[in-house]
């Protein structure tokens, strides 16, 4: 069996690993070979290649990013798009397609498994918002970053007695923020399901001080005010699946609560940092038993399908599963953290 493989979406680190795991099963144990396509979609749309055996899957466990490279390429919005993806699969002799990607690859991923494609999905998200799957890989990671970061932050902001707020990722879902949160002790999470009214922060802000502590605000980039406005900056452009770039929350929250509380304040915008480098021993691990199952998956011609951890198992869940809805931080998750705040 001849197998292609791709990388789309957002890079994080354990998409090597994915690759590695697959690429190392499949061919010493079923004897697949494995075709690579560069950068996401974008590969079977223009049938750019690359051989994937033992040797090229080398070294790479601890490689962060992808050694095939990503984009955000959509088929679907590209005039005969599935067409060419379907032409390149065959002039290839790929038999099945492994897509490991978020939301939106997965989504294209879907759609040709409903149009006939044999594809197997492996999910990925630093955000660990698919549906389906207990964890993402890379999610681990970024939050390990943003701890270590919030606890470097304690320090400068007691020195200077100073409010820091710490803008990381997360467009529609907080679980980066809270788990990062929670774990180094910031005194304020903000998250997208949870719109914040900034009078509330700012007595949060005055409360600490009053405690002689100086005060770490960490916010999703997706939070939004509880009045209905927005306070994040956006470029006005879109991707290719319609996603505006979000931003800028941490510098306005920062300026709004100088204003008001007359204590100075700074943004920190980790943004990609969460992205790059090492992925950690969780991340490393889940990514390689995905990789491994998704293999096993193709052998058994079990398409339509994409692995999922479930407690500590590695389950088969139908790719429509993974992408038909957001996973969010549920009201009862976010009030445990609450009453560490202020």
């Amino acid at each position: 069996m001849r197998v292609g493989m791709l990388t789309g979406g957002g890079d994080c680190p354990g998409l090597n690993a994915v690759i590695r795991g697959a690429v190392r099963k499949g061919v010493s144990t079923y004897g697949h070979e494995f075709v690579g396509f560069r950068d996401g979609w974008r590969g079977p749309l223009d049938n750019d290649t690359i051989t994937l055996d033992i040797n090229a899957v080398r070294g790479i466990l601890p490689r962060g990013g992808t050694i095939l490279g990503s984009s955000r390429t959509n088929p679907f919005a590209i005039e005969n798009g599935v067409e060419r993806i379907k032409d390149n699969l065959a002039a290839n002799g790929c038999d099945a397609l492994i897509a490991i990607g978020g939301e939106d690859t997965l989504g294209v991923a879907t759609k040709l498994a409903d149009l006939g494609v044999n594809v197997v999905g492996v999910p990925k998200t630093i955000d660990n918002d698919l549906s389906g799957t207990d964890f993402t890989f890379g999610f681990d990671t970024a939050v390990n970053i943003a701890m270590e970061a919030i606890d470097r932050l304690h320090t400068t902001a007691e020195s200077h007695h100073r409010v820091l707020v710490v803008e990381v990722m997360g467009r529609h879902a907080g679980w980066i923020a809270l788990h990062a949160g929670l774990a180094g002790g910031a005194n304020i999470i903000l998250i997208p399901e949870r719109p914040f009214d900034i009078d509330k922060v700012c007595a949060q802000v005055e409360s600490r001080f009053a405690t002689h502590y100086s005060p770490i605000i960490v916010v999703s980039e997706g939070a939004v005010p509880a009045d209905g406005g927005s306070m994040s900056l956006v470029s006005g452009q879109k991707d290719a699946f319609g996603h505006v770039r979000l931003g800028g929350i941490g510098d306005r929250l920062a300026s709004e609560i100088e204003q008001r509380t007359g204590q100075e304040a700074r943004a920190v915008v980790l943004g990609h940092i969460q992205r790059g480098g090492t992925p950690t021993a969780f991340d490393r691990w889940l990514a390689t038993r995905f990789g491994l199952h998704a293999i096993q998956a193709v052998h058994e011609g079990d398409f339509g399908k994409m692995v999922a951890l479930r407690g500590t198992d590695i389950e088969r869940v139908p790719l429509s599963e993974g992408t038909k809805e957001l996973k969010v931080v549920r009201p009862e998750l976010y009030e445990e953290a609450e009453v560490l705040f202020g």
